[in-house]
Parts: structure tokens; C-alpha cells; sequence
């Protein structure tokens, strides 16, 4: 597992708790994208917290992103989300 994508699951379990969480890199499809040549990656976050319940798509995202932040200005380029909870896994 990448340094970055540890830092992101560190981040995610501790500020949501998921009980299920994939984080997959997928940096490699953006090679030549004008916001990869920082060098910082595209991730894609599916992620399962019974802290989504009740929270609109809308605010599930601002969620995923406000455990991230950090990494939002140096680490993270792009990021893909799909975040349900528990009883709408599917």
C-alpha cells in the first residue's frame, strides 16, 4: 500500500469510522493531466459509514473531503467518492 493512500485511510478512519472503506490510486489514467504534473494523485474513496446516515450526498462528500483536507492542498489532485451506509450498501 502507497504512503499515500495509508494517509488517506488514516484520515477516513478516523474521522468517519467506516466499516468498509477501498481506496484505489488511480494516478496512472491522468499521466499528461496539467494537475497531475504537481505530482500529486487521483484517488477513487468507496466508503461505508453509519455516520452518513441522515446526510445528504451533498454533505457525505463535504464529509469524505473535510477528513482530507490536508491532503487536499498537496496530496490529492482528484478525488472520486462514493460514500452510502450501511443499509444502502450494495
Amino acid at each position: 500500500m502507497s504512503d499515500r493512500i495509508q494517509a488517506i485511510r488514516d484520515r477516513l478512519e478516523t474521522g468517519l469510522e467506516p466499516v468498509s472503506l477501498d481506496i484505489t490510486d488511480e494516478s496512472h489514467l491522468h499521466i499528461g493531466h496539467p494537475g497531475a504534473a504537481g505530482g500529486a494523485g487521483h484517488f477513487s474513496v468507496r466508503i461505508v459509514s453509519p455516520k452518513f446516515s441522515g446526510q445528504s450526498l451533498l454533505e457525505r462528500h463535504r464529509m469524505v473531503y473535510a477528513a482530507v483536507e490536508d491532503l487536499m492542498q498537496t496530496e490529492i489532485h482528484a478525488l472520486s467518492i462514493k460514500a452510502d451506509t450501511p443499509e444502502e450498501e450494495s
